[in-house]
């Protein structure tokens, strides 16, 4: 209820009115049944514009320390990510990992959308980076198409570490749906997993644009905060 509200009375119009998103390949997202989400990630509000533009509720699996945060800021953003149904996810790694997965099989056998960033984390600096290989476990296991959306200019809008966004314009690509039916029955087998998740953040970048670079965000995050030592 708080969602539908949210989205229809409050925060959809605003949005529109001052960030006038343009949407190209909507009609690539199903009008019923359950469907994969999968975005880059450049921002925050990547978040907020995502199900704004799709009619359908999206269910986000979202890093639990947005559900833990401390201040008003805090505060703002775990009411946030309650009232729209979005669910904490641990990214320890390990049995965390098999968890997340668990939750996010749970929102796909309901019959619901699941918006996932294959990247694991928001980018550091506009580059598109190596996609985590959860995602397609979660696609083989499920058995449900899996639909790439790139969010464009959205890192210009709330660039890390800045707690208010500028007001510019957005967009969003939605492409065709992914078939990866040909593997059903090997979501156990490495080598299959990284060539669909491959395959996956390939079709990410051509809707994009972004340059595409083979390493882990996470990665590049933890070399960055190193050097700043």
């Amino acid at each position: 209820m708080t969602y539908f509200f949210l989205k229809t009375f409050v925060l959809g119009p605003l949005l529109r009115i001052l960030f006038r998103p343009w949407v190209r390949g909507i009609e690539n997202v199903p009008s019923s049944g359950a469907a994969i989400l999968a975005s880059n990630h450049l921002s925050f509000s990547d978040s907020i514009f995502l199900p704004l533009m799709v009619r359908r509720p999206v269910t986000f699996l979202a890093k639990s320390e947005y559900f833990t945060g401390k201040g008003i800021k805090g505060g703002l953003t775990r009411w946030f990510f309650k009232s729209t149904g979005q669910l904490p996810i641990d990214r320890s790694g390990g049995k965390a990992s098999e968890a997340s997965l668990n939750t996010g099989l749970g929102v796909l056998e309901g019959g619901n959308l699941l918006g996932i960033y294959p990247e694991g984390t928001r980018s550091p600096d506009g580059k598109l980076y190596r996609g985590r290989t959860g995602i397609a476990r979660m696609v083989l296991e499920a058995k449900v198409p899996i639909i790439p959306v790139a969010m464009i200019d959205t890192e210009k809008v709330q660039p890390i570490g800045q707690s208010l966004p500028r007001i510019r314009r957005v967009g969003l690509v939605f492409g065709p749906a992914l078939d990866f039916s040909r593997f059903e029955g090997m979501e156990g087998d490495r080598i299959v997993l990284r060539a669909v998740t491959d395959e996956i953040m390939y079709e990410l970048q051509k809707l994009s644009g972004q340059v595409y670079d083979d390493q882990y965000a996470s990665t590049v995050k933890s070399r960055a905060a190193r050097a700043t030592r």
